[in-house]
Protein backbone atom coordinates (compact mmCIF):
# COMPACT_ATOMS: atom_id res chain seq x y z
CA UNK A 1 0.00 0.00 0.00
CA UNK A 2 1.03 3.56 -0.72
CA UNK A 3 0.87 4.49 2.85
CA UNK A 4 0.59 2.59 6.42
CA UNK A 5 -3.03 2.30 7.48
CA UNK A 6 -5.25 1.99 11.06
CA UNK A 7 -8.23 0.93 10.99
CA UNK A 8 -11.11 1.30 13.41
CA UNK A 9 -14.00 -0.49 12.96
CA UNK A 10 -17.26 -1.20 15.33
CA UNK A 11 -20.59 -0.21 15.77
CA UNK A 12 -22.49 3.07 16.17
CA UNK A 13 -22.01 4.23 19.25
CA UNK A 14 -19.00 2.75 19.95
CA UNK A 15 -16.78 6.02 20.15
CA UNK A 16 -14.48 5.53 16.62
CA UNK A 17 -15.46 8.45 14.93
CA UNK A 18 -14.31 10.78 17.95
CA UNK A 19 -11.38 8.10 18.60
CA UNK A 20 -10.47 8.45 14.75
CA UNK A 21 -10.41 12.30 14.87
CA UNK A 22 -8.30 11.77 17.98
CA UNK A 23 -5.91 9.53 16.46
CA UNK A 24 -5.40 11.95 13.44
CA UNK A 25 -4.42 14.75 15.04
CA UNK A 26 -2.05 13.08 17.42
CA UNK A 27 -0.69 11.53 14.64
CA UNK A 28 -0.86 13.74 11.34
CA UNK A 29 -2.13 10.81 9.71
CA UNK A 30 -4.94 11.68 6.96
CA UNK A 31 -8.40 10.58 8.12
CA UNK A 32 -11.14 8.75 6.12
CA UNK A 33 -14.82 8.76 7.78
CA UNK A 34 -16.84 6.17 5.70
CA UNK A 35 -19.56 6.23 7.61
CA UNK A 36 -19.99 10.03 6.11
CA UNK A 37 -19.24 9.14 3.12
CA UNK A 38 -23.07 6.72 3.19
CA UNK A 39 -24.46 9.37 4.49
CA UNK A 40 -24.01 11.44 1.84
CA UNK A 41 -25.46 8.93 -0.49
CA UNK A 42 -28.23 8.42 1.60
CA UNK A 43 -28.37 12.00 2.04
CA UNK A 44 -27.75 12.88 -1.36
CA UNK A 45 -30.42 10.44 -3.09
CA UNK A 46 -33.12 11.59 -0.92
CA UNK A 47 -34.26 10.06 2.57
CA UNK A 48 -37.47 9.23 1.55
CA UNK A 49 -36.81 7.29 -1.60
CA UNK A 50 -34.34 4.49 0.10
CA UNK A 51 -35.82 1.69 -1.49
CA UNK A 52 -34.10 -1.32 -2.19
CA UNK A 53 -34.78 -0.78 -6.06
CA UNK A 54 -33.48 2.21 -6.53
CA UNK A 55 -29.86 1.01 -5.29
CA UNK A 56 -28.67 1.53 -8.95
CA UNK A 57 -29.40 5.50 -8.71
CA UNK A 58 -27.68 5.41 -5.77
CA UNK A 59 -24.89 3.11 -6.86
CA UNK A 60 -24.79 6.04 -9.79
CA UNK A 61 -24.46 8.75 -7.58
CA UNK A 62 -21.88 7.74 -5.49
CA UNK A 63 -19.29 7.33 -8.07
CA UNK A 64 -20.03 10.97 -9.60
CA UNK A 65 -20.97 13.16 -6.35
CA UNK A 66 -17.87 15.16 -5.30
CA UNK A 67 -17.12 14.48 -1.25
CA UNK A 68 -14.82 16.83 0.76
CA UNK A 69 -14.07 16.72 4.31
CA UNK A 70 -12.30 19.47 6.26
CA UNK A 71 -12.17 21.01 9.30
CA UNK A 72 -13.04 23.92 10.90
CA UNK A 73 -10.56 26.29 13.42
CA UNK A 74 -12.33 24.15 16.13
CA UNK A 75 -11.05 20.81 14.60
CA UNK A 76 -14.86 20.26 14.09
CA UNK A 77 -15.51 17.82 11.04
CA UNK A 78 -17.17 19.99 7.98
CA UNK A 79 -18.50 18.13 5.02
CA UNK A 80 -19.46 19.71 1.53
CA UNK A 81 -21.20 18.02 -1.38
CA UNK A 82 -20.66 19.64 -4.43
CA UNK A 83 -19.07 22.88 -2.77
CA UNK A 84 -22.23 23.11 -0.10
CA UNK A 85 -21.64 22.71 3.35
CA UNK A 86 -23.85 19.29 4.43
CA UNK A 87 -22.19 18.81 8.07
CA UNK A 88 -25.45 19.54 9.98
CA UNK A 89 -27.61 17.42 8.02
CA UNK A 90 -25.42 14.64 7.96
CA UNK A 91 -25.12 14.30 11.83
CA UNK A 92 -29.13 13.73 11.93
CA UNK A 93 -30.87 10.34 13.21
CA UNK A 94 -32.35 10.34 10.22
CA UNK A 95 -29.21 10.16 7.72
CA UNK A 96 -27.57 7.60 10.07
CA UNK A 97 -30.62 5.34 9.58
CA UNK A 98 -30.07 5.97 5.93
CA UNK A 99 -26.43 5.21 5.78
CA UNK A 100 -27.04 2.08 7.27
CA UNK A 101 -29.84 1.08 5.20
CA UNK A 102 -27.75 2.07 1.33
CA UNK A 103 -24.65 0.68 2.77
CA UNK A 104 -26.40 -2.83 2.65
CA UNK A 105 -26.56 -2.47 -1.03
CA UNK A 106 -23.59 -4.21 -3.06
CA UNK A 107 -23.90 -1.93 -5.87
CA UNK A 108 -23.40 1.21 -4.09
CA UNK A 109 -20.78 -0.49 -1.50
CA UNK A 110 -18.44 -1.87 -4.78
CA UNK A 111 -19.47 2.04 -6.47
CA UNK A 112 -17.39 3.40 -3.19
CA UNK A 113 -14.62 1.28 -2.68
CA UNK A 114 -11.85 2.58 -4.79
CA UNK A 115 -12.77 5.51 -3.49
CA UNK A 116 -11.96 4.86 0.12
CA UNK A 117 -9.01 3.28 -0.96
CA UNK A 118 -8.27 6.68 -2.40
CA UNK A 119 -7.74 7.97 0.79
CA UNK A 120 -4.93 6.25 1.78
CA UNK A 121 -1.84 8.43 1.36
CA UNK A 122 1.13 9.46 3.22
CA UNK A 123 2.29 9.82 5.99
CA UNK A 124 -0.59 7.51 6.87
CA UNK A 125 -4.26 6.71 7.03
CA UNK A 126 -6.70 6.50 10.34
CA UNK A 127 -9.71 4.58 8.40
CA UNK A 128 -13.05 4.85 10.19
CA UNK A 129 -15.96 2.38 9.63
CA UNK A 130 -17.43 -0.92 9.24
CA UNK A 131 -15.75 -2.75 7.33
CA UNK A 132 -12.60 -0.96 6.59
CA UNK A 133 -10.53 -3.82 8.39
CA UNK A 134 -12.06 -6.47 6.83
CA UNK A 135 -12.81 -5.32 2.94
CA UNK A 136 -11.53 -2.17 2.32
CA UNK A 137 -8.24 -2.45 3.62
CA UNK A 138 -7.61 -6.06 4.63
CA UNK A 139 -3.70 -5.54 4.55
CA UNK A 140 -4.01 -2.50 6.71
CA UNK A 141 -1.03 -2.47 9.02
CA UNK A 142 -3.37 -1.95 12.84
CA UNK A 143 -6.72 -3.08 13.14
CA UNK A 144 -9.16 -2.07 15.64
CA UNK A 145 -12.68 -3.73 16.44
CA UNK A 146 -13.98 -0.82 18.98
CA UNK A 147 -17.21 -1.92 21.01
CA UNK A 148 -19.12 -1.02 24.28
CA UNK A 149 -22.65 -2.39 25.52
CA UNK A 150 -25.37 -1.21 23.77
CA UNK A 151 -27.13 0.44 26.68
CA UNK A 152 -23.73 2.36 26.74
CA UNK A 153 -24.04 3.26 22.99
CA UNK A 154 -27.43 5.01 23.40
CA UNK A 155 -26.17 6.91 25.95
CA UNK A 156 -23.50 8.49 24.56
CA UNK A 157 -25.72 9.20 21.42
CA UNK A 158 -28.64 10.37 23.55
CA UNK A 159 -26.09 12.81 25.55
CA UNK A 160 -24.34 14.11 22.05
CA UNK A 161 -28.33 14.72 20.31
CA UNK A 162 -29.95 16.24 23.56
CA UNK A 163 -28.73 19.64 23.23
CA UNK A 164 -29.22 19.81 19.47
CA UNK A 165 -33.00 18.11 20.00
CA UNK A 166 -34.99 18.71 23.40
CA UNK A 167 -37.36 15.88 21.69
CA UNK A 168 -34.50 13.10 21.26
CA UNK A 169 -36.09 9.93 23.51
CA UNK A 170 -33.42 7.51 25.35
CA UNK A 171 -35.33 4.43 24.67
CA UNK A 172 -36.12 5.43 20.96
CA UNK A 173 -32.35 5.81 20.22
CA UNK A 174 -32.00 2.22 21.95
CA UNK A 175 -34.32 0.79 19.65
CA UNK A 176 -32.72 2.70 16.53
CA UNK A 177 -29.37 1.57 17.81
CA UNK A 178 -30.74 -2.47 18.02
CA UNK A 179 -32.39 -1.99 14.67
CA UNK A 180 -29.28 -0.70 13.07
CA UNK A 181 -26.73 -3.43 14.34
CA UNK A 182 -29.30 -5.63 12.92
CA UNK A 183 -28.71 -4.92 9.96
CA UNK A 184 -25.15 -3.95 10.16
CA UNK A 185 -24.76 -7.86 11.42
CA UNK A 186 -26.82 -9.68 8.98
CA UNK A 187 -26.59 -8.35 5.64
CA UNK A 188 -24.90 -10.35 3.04
CA UNK A 189 -22.39 -8.10 1.83
CA UNK A 190 -19.82 -6.56 4.76
CA UNK A 191 -21.30 -7.90 7.87
CA UNK A 192 -20.10 -5.69 10.83
CA UNK A 193 -17.51 -8.38 12.10
CA UNK A 194 -13.93 -7.90 13.52
CA UNK A 195 -11.43 -8.91 11.19
CA UNK A 196 -9.48 -12.43 11.97
CA UNK A 197 -6.31 -10.69 13.14
CA UNK A 198 -8.30 -7.19 15.02
CA UNK A 199 -7.77 -6.31 18.29
CA UNK A 200 -11.17 -6.27 19.85
CA UNK A 201 -11.47 -2.87 22.92
CA UNK A 202 -14.37 -2.93 24.85
CA UNK A 203 -15.00 1.07 25.02
CA UNK A 204 -17.60 0.76 27.64
CA UNK A 205 -15.52 1.85 30.38
CA UNK A 206 -13.13 4.12 28.84
CA UNK A 207 -12.95 7.78 27.43
CA UNK A 208 -11.96 8.66 23.80
CA UNK A 209 -8.99 9.84 24.84
CA UNK A 210 -7.93 6.51 27.54
CA UNK A 211 -8.94 4.41 23.80
CA UNK A 212 -6.48 6.72 22.00
CA UNK A 213 -4.37 6.07 24.37
CA UNK A 214 -4.24 2.33 24.14
CA UNK A 215 -4.50 2.35 20.27
CA UNK A 216 -1.40 4.47 19.82
CA UNK A 217 0.60 2.30 22.10
CA UNK A 218 -0.40 -0.78 19.96
CA UNK A 219 1.09 1.70 17.00
CA UNK A 220 4.22 1.97 18.87
CA UNK A 221 4.42 -1.78 19.37
CA UNK A 222 4.34 -1.87 15.47
CA UNK A 223 6.65 1.26 14.70
CA UNK A 224 3.68 2.64 13.37
CA UNK A 225 4.64 6.24 15.40
CA UNK A 226 7.56 7.11 17.31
Amino acid sequence: MAAPIVTIDGPSGSGKGTVSRLLAQRTGWHLLDSGALYRVVAFAGGLERLEPDDSGGHARLAERMNVVFAADPGGNERILLDGREVSAALRSEGAGAGASRVAAWPAVRAALLDRQRAFARPPGLIADGRDMGTVVFPQAALKIFLTASAQERARRRYNQLKEKDSGVSLAALSLEIAERDRRDLTRPVAPLVPAADAIVLDSTAMSAAEVADEVLARGSERSLWP
